[in-house]
């Protein structure tokens, strides 16, 4: 750290700076800064002002300064914010206000202030939200393709073009500071810091008397702690992004920080992993900011934001929160202890707490009004919640889809390997099945695998290249079916393992009915077995659990080509969710394999 730029910094911004300012501005003893100030003057980089107990900057002080400008800063904006569920469901962490100002508009104003304008925002969640701030601020969007399957390692490394010969900031825009503790020029690269008394999970930092950092730890007590923004000197990133890179394509660092790479250049591990990079067998400077105390905040969660911002104690201007208050008429601070629950195929789901019982809402995700009727599965839970087979539900929205279910604590979900496991999840079928319960939908396999097509279509061709061979297998299929006319009864469709619920109390429930409707009974034992992922003997296995015997050939026939109409259906739907941006990896390909492969055993099956 160049402390006579620092000197010649404040001096600039404030011609009267005290020597008592200059050593905490350094964080060095008065006489320290007494001395610096001496060297400064005999550098000929600043001189004694006209008046009193003031100074002046020099040409070669002002030749230094520029050497160490800020050229803009980077603000990364790419991740979803977990933590902040449900807001971050419809808004990005970062846009989130805190006392009536975005948080990532309030670091762009500060950067304003500061003559810093070129700025570059790393979007990837929601990042249409992001778009107006071009207008309003003159910013840039740089999309991060891979912000949703790794961590900030990889959107330094998709932004590292705008770092190389530059000096830059490298801010998160859910961070907030309470003072502007940016400047039009920084004396060398350096990582914010606070201080935090007691035990800590935050990365620690260990530095010398100069303030240049040794060494980096997770977890201490009493430690001053990585926490906020961070300057990256051309210097800096000349010597860091090549290593960042190198880690960037080492298998097993998708999930880490670009402060991982940091740390292990620091510890000698960079240079263990990388041996060929020069760089990383260096000594890499980077320097120890301490901030003072409530000067800079991260936001861990929804609670500590509701301290530091009361606003949301009472109204969080977010639509599942008033409705959860609304719905158990409590005001919204009395929601507490929430969490992201890991999202499904179709919606997003979180957890929370109302007066000590813990609850799970459901939204439903996008595009999912196109291929779920809500007002059929309202009718559904209507028929079936006081039977004791599936979740308890508290509220059920048929026009928007909002379900609030009791969560049932200590519960796990069934495991499709465990034989034991599998026969109560079929017992719970059978007593399904067997209840003959009604509704006024049908699920109609031609009609569904016919939209799912017209979607798929609707967004490009479809990709299968034998596409149309297999749908004449499937139509073929769909007429045998037919020509056997069995019975139909309210079926679940969707009985994926993880929809079975097996509670403490040794019950079993069938949970997520979105897809329920009037079907032939066996086409739940078909769509069992492909979400499972089974092959034929488990899947004949799954049958004789269910039928508590020995299949005939007609249910055998039956049961095999509802799981190849799975197979198309399902296939169908993932490649029309991929189009609309969300990918299900080898899902897809599974689930056609099915479709080609259960055909074929129909084919040799002799129905009498």
């Amino acid at each position: 750290m160049d402390r006579n730029v620092i000197i010649c910094r404040s001096i600039l911004e404030n011609p009267l700076v005290t020597q008592r300012e200059l050593a905490k501005e350094l964080h060095v003893s008065l006489g320290t800064a007494n001395s610096l100030v001496k060297e400064c003057l005999e550098k000929e980089l600043i001189r004694a002002g006209k008046r009193k107990d003031s100074y002046e900057l020099l040409p070669q002080g002002e030749a230094l300064l520029e050497q160490h400008k800020v050229d803009g800063a980077v603000i990364i904006a790419a991740g979803f914010g977990s933590r902040f569920v449900p807001l971050t469901f419809e808004m990005p962490k970062g846009l989130l206000e805190v006392f009536g100002e975005r948080m990532i508009e309030r670091q762009i104003r500060q950067l304003h202030e500061s003559g810093i304008t070129d700025i570059t925002i790393v979007v990837g969640y929601l990042k249409e939200k992001f778009e107006y701030l071009i207008d309003k601020y003159q910013v840039k969007l740089l999309y991060n393709p891979e912000y949703s399957k790794k961590n900030t390692l990889a959107t330094i490394y998709h932004a590292k073009e705008l770092f190389y010969g530059k000096n830059m900031y490298v801010l998160s825009s859910d961070n907030w500071m309470r003072h502007n503790m940016y400047h039009a020029y920084e004396g060398g690269a350096w990582y914010s810091s606070s201080y935090i008394e007691g035990e800590t999970s935050e990365w620690c930092l260990d530095y010398n008397k100069k303030g240049r950092i040794l060494d980096v730890f997770v977890g201490g007590k009493d430690q001053w702690v990585m926490y906020g923004p961070v300057y990256f000197s051309s210097e800096f990133s000349r010597q860091f992004l090549p290593v960042l890179e190198g880690y960037y394509n080492l298998p097993g660092t998708e999930q880490f920080y670009w402060e991982n790479v940091y740390m292990e250049m620091l510890s000698g591990d960079a240079a263990k992993r990388l041996p060929q990079l020069p760089e990383a067998k260096k000594d890499i400077e980077l320097y120890i900011n301490r901030r003072p105390a409530d000067e800079v905040y991260e936001f861990e969660n929804l609670e500590e934001l509701r301290r530091f911002d009361v606003k949301y104690q009472r109204h969080s201007d977010n639509e599942a929160m008033e409705l959860l208050a609304e719905v158990f008429h409590v005001p919204e601070s009395e929601i507490t202890e929430i969490r992201c629950l890991k999202a499904g195929m179709t919606n997003k789901s979180f957890l929370f707490k109302v007066k000590n019982r813990q609850y799970i809402c459901r939204i439903p995700g996008p595009g999912t009004e196109l291929l779920i009727n809500r007002k059929e599965e309202k009718e559904v839970y209507d028929v079936i919640n006081s039977l004791g087979i599936a979740e308890h539900v508290i509220y059920f929205n048929g026009d928007t889809g909002y379900k609030i279910a009791e969560f049932y604590d200590g519960s796990h979900n069934a495991d499709a390997k465990n034989i034991e496991e599998m026969k109560r999840c079929m017992e719970l079928v059978r007593k399904l099945h067997g209840l003959g319960l009604k509704v006024d939908h049908s699920f109609d396999l031609r009609e569904r695998i016919d939209f799912y097509e017209k979607l798929c279509k609707s967004h490009g061709d479809i990709l299968f290249e034998d596409y149309g061979k297999v749908r004449g297998q499937i139509n073929e299929l769909l007429e045998r079916l037919d020509q056997l006319g069995h019975d139909k009864v309210l079926s679940h469709l969707d009985p994926v393992v993880d929809n079975f619920l097996f509670l403490p109390d040794g019950t079993t429930r069938l949970i997520d009915w979105e897809y329920a409707g009037m079907c032939d009974p066996l086409v739940d034992i078909a769509m069992c077995a492909i979400y499972s992922y089974y092959d034929e003997e488990e899947s004949d296995r799954l049958i004789e659990i269910y039928l508590e015997r020995k299949p005939t050939p007609e249910e055998r026939f039956t049961i095999y080509a509802y799981m190849a109409l799975g197979g198309l259906l399902w296939s169908l739907w993932a490649v029309y969710k991929a189009a609309l941006g969300e990918e299900f990896g080898e899902y897809t390909i599974i689930m056609y394999r099915y479709a080609k492969t259960y055909f074929k055993k129909c084919s040799t099956i002799v129905l009498e």
